[in-house]
């Protein structure tokens, strides 16, 4: 038969080649470097700051451009995590092969996978990935689809059977003429969908950047007309001095740090991650998992390790248990070419060997002390086949043993072991020992098979499943188990696990209509025999419910899920495809690592509201000063370089101090909302004080402008330590520390350094008046913190 099939010839190669029908996926989706960078560095953020600090060079005050160092580092740090994440993504490739065997011209000759045309022959046997979809020709073999479908099942392929790329080749040999190549195959749709640049949705990030629109809507018409006030109207205010404190108005009313805190404090959460082997391919990821309600696990890889085993022995009638240990492992480790479900067997009965009766009881099951299971020596193998279902042996006494699926090995005779395999099969594989006559020339089983044992093989479920599912459950997230296998053997293992209505389970393939898939998503928990496409609508019509989803997987038929979800989790022995789209990958295999990433995510979340409000405080306080002092008659009383040093000491290290603390509470209420309430306090607060500064300043004390606005720079510097005292608490060692830090770096900075930061020597005047601004401020500060605290907190307990 070989010499009948020739292959293509050298020119039906070159005339494929020159028609671009080779295997090459150039079919990249994600953003150039150059695109990266210009989407980072073009943004509305960075170009308000520009305007403003070409205003501010034009002064020449080049002191009260210190604001842009922040503005770099931020811009640097997201370019370089995308880029990051774009050399990840492109690395993506469900085809792991880099050979494969052709005949071209009648002579078999390994080449690339890349080399390969539409049409070729190519020579596929055990162990090989097949690297373009194609029609079997000439043989048979078993394939393992999983990584493409989830089903753990082989799938026998005889000539004319269709073999998709991605899969492997269990057993056998086969020829297979190519009739996809490129983005054509199968695997090649999903790894292109699967490098598809998605957005990630964060709602702090969605937040950030809902401020920085609200900001650039007024910014330029509230400067503009504060700079006409002050400089056309106002009491002779020179140009540059109205241009500096024009732009510090503006400056204060953006949180450009807060952006920097975000991306910073998420990155070290990266990094504490990966101590413990989870690598963060996507920073915001790490938010939306601790906001997840809806977890959506696949059963093989996540829930189980990947690996078969045996789980129990059961006699049957008058036989032995070394009888049937005997014969187990004899017929499986006869096998030259042993599946999975053999090798588990093998790998139960080595363990048995060295320590019978220890193992024994490990296993839970008497054991005869008389010997150990032993291999015994065989005359002839009846090798396992896909037609039959079962495997034989003819042992070296005469006696002859078959060992397969019961109902192909008892035929009618199933019915008198039907109940017990039943029983076993609610979450194994069930197979049957029986004994035979012997086996004709062709291998037929002679005689009527009589039923000795039965043995239960499962999916080896991970020994931390169940503490980190009753983890999640009792943090209130729905779990559902998505996978391709047989829905009774998922929801089986579920129901081992822990999974609450693991018993409410529907079969994929029963779900003909998108409405009855939707339906499904909420109404049950575990799902079998889903298709990729199938996983991925799962995802979506939970979303659509209004659920923040998080999706694991191992295998390209996850990868399209994966990539829908609002966070995505692989694991690293799992497909290039997934854990390249995955946003977490769980370095160590072990779906235990999940609980620290959602601490993670709740320790940043939870500190990052709190510093934001240190940062919404100054936004607020200059948005609010700018409208007055379009009305009041004296100029804005803060420049650029004072912002800065309010900034630094009272907002930036509190902030990131506070944001790197220890924090697992749960997530409450939305993230703008609580930072806006958390902030109005101070804000209100420092609002009156420098009202007030000015009002009695100007009218009654004749204090000069420079003299006021040291006065409402300290002021506003006293309410922001009030409420870094007040979101400190309960005190610390380390809050301790901070509050002293920010009172001696508002002092240093306004008596070392007075003149780079404008700051005018205190007169008598100036002091009671600072005195009497500071102590008014602490009991408005603490009535507003008390009332808004309370009206927020009966808030969410009402949307809880």
């Amino acid at each position: 038969m070989e010499e009948e099939l020739k292959g293509l010839s050298s020119s039906d190669v070159a005339a494929r080649i020159a028609r671009g029908h080779v295997n090459v996926d150039a079919s990249v989706k994600t953003r150039s470097i150059k695109q990266i960078v210009a989407s980072n560095i073009c943004t509305l953020f960075n170009a308000i700051n520009f305007v403003l600090a070409c205003f501010v060079l034009v002064t020449g005050s080049y002191k009260n451009m210190l604001f842009m160092i922040v503005i770099v580092l931020n811009t640097a740090i997201g370019i370089v995590q995308e880029i990051r994440s774009k050399r990840t993504t492109d690395r993506l490739s469900i085809i792991a092969s880099s050979k494969v065997e052709v005949i071209r011209d009648g002579v078999k000759q390994e080449i690339s996978v890349d080399e390969v045309v539409l049409g070729d022959l190519i020579v596929l046997g055990r162990g090989d990935q097949i690297p373009s979809d194609s029609l079997v020709v000439h043989g048979t073999c078993d394939v393992n689809e999983s990584l493409l479908t989830g089903e753990s099942k082989l799938v026998r392929k005889e000539a004319g059977s269709t073999l998709m790329s991605g899969s492997f080749v269990n057993a056998g040999v086969v020829y297979a003429q190519v009739t996809h190549v490129g983005a054509d195959n199968y695997a090649a749709k999903i790894s292109a969908e699967a490098k598809e640049h998605k957005a990630v949705y964060s709602e702090i990030m969605n937040s950030l950047n809902g401020i920085i629109r609200f900001v650039s809507i007024i910014i330029f018409p509230l400067g503009a007309v504060l700079f006409a006030r002050e400089y056309f109207t106002g009491a002779f205010v020179e140009l540059n001095d109205a241009i500096l404190s024009t732009v510090a108005a503006l400056v204060g009313m953006i949180p450009e740090g807060l952006i920097l805190l975000t991306s910073t404090v998420l990155a070290v959460a990266v990094v504490r991650l990966s101590k413990s082997k989870v690598l963060v391919q996507q920073l915001y990821c790490i938010e939306t998992l601790a906001r997840v309600d809806t977890l959506c696990l696949d059963k093989t890889g996540t829930i189980t390790t990947g690996k078969m085993e045996v789980d129990r022995v059961v006699t049957l009638g008058d036989c032995g248990i070394d009888e049937a240990d005997d014969a187990f492992y004899s017929i499986a480790d006869a096998d030259e070419d042993p599946n999975e479900t053999a090798q588990a067997i093998i790998e139960y009965y080595q363990d048995v060997i060295p320590g019978p009766d220890a193992a024994r009881a490990r296993k839970g099951r008497p054991r005869s002390t008389s010997h150990a299971a032993k291999k015994h020596g065989i005359e002839r193998v009846i090798p396992f086949s896909s037609d039959k279902k079962w495997s034989g042996a003819v042992f070296d006494d005469g006696s002859s043993y078959v060992m397969g699926a019961a109902q192909f090995v008892l035929g009618d005779a199933y019915g008198t072991v039907k109940d017990r395999v039943e029983e076993l099969a609610r979450n194994a594989r069930v197979m049957v020992l029986a004994r035979v006559e012997g086996f004709d020339d062709d291998g037929a089983m002679r005689g009527n098979p009589r039923p000795l044992a039965l043995i239960a093989i499962k999916d080896q479920i991970r020994s931390t499943a169940v503490e980190t599912v009753r983890y999640f459950i009792e943090q209130g997230v729905d779990l559902k188990v998505i996978s391709g296998d047989d829905p009774r053997t998922v929801s089986g293992i579920a129901n081992i696990v822990g999974i609450p209505h693991a018993e409410s389970y529907v079969d994929a393939t029963t779900l003909l209509s998108d409405a009855a898939l939707e339906n499904a998503a909420t109404c049950y928990h575990v799902f079998g025999r889903v298709t990729p496409e199938q996983k991925k609508k799962l995802v979506g019509a939970l979303q659509a419910a209004g659920h923040t989803v998080a999706m694991t997987g191992d295998g390209v038929n996850d990868v399209l899920a994966l990539k829908a979800s609002d966070c995505s989790i692989a694991m690293a022995a799992g497909s290039d495809a997934a854990r390249n789209v995955a946003q977490l990958v769980l370095v160590n295999n072990d779906f235990a690592s999940m609980p620290k990433v959602v601490a993670e995510g709740r320790r940043a979340i939870n500190n990052l509201q709190r510093s934001a409000s240190l940062f919404l405080v100054k936004t607020v306080l200059s948005m609010a000063l700018a409208v007055c002092f379009i009305i009041l008659p004296w100029q804005y009383p803060f420049q650029p370089i004072q912002m800065t040093l309010i900034s630094a000491f009272t907002i930036g290290l509190p902030s990131f101090v506070l944001a790197l603390e220890p924090n697992k509470d749960r997530i409450k209420g939305k993230f703008l909302v609580n930072v806006i309430v958390r902030s109005l306090p101070g804000s209100l607060t420092a609002i009156l004080v420098v009202l007030g500064l000015n009002i009695v300043s100007y009218t009654a004390l004749g204090l000069d402008y420079g003299q006021v606005s040291t006065m409402c720079v300290l002021a506003t510097a006293w309410v922001g330590l009030l409420l870094i005292v007040r979101i400190s608490y309960p005190f610390t060692p380390i809050r301790i520390a901070l509050i002293a830090v920010v009172v001696g770096g508002v002092i240093l900075g306004s008596t070392v350094f007075a003149n780079l930061f404008g700051i005018e020597p205190f007169t008598q005047t100036m002091i009671v008046a600072f005195a009497v601004a500071a102590v008014a401020a602490v009991p408005v500060f603490n009535l507003l913190y008390s009332v808004l605290g309370s009206w927020h907190a009966k808030r969410q307990s009402e949307l809880v």
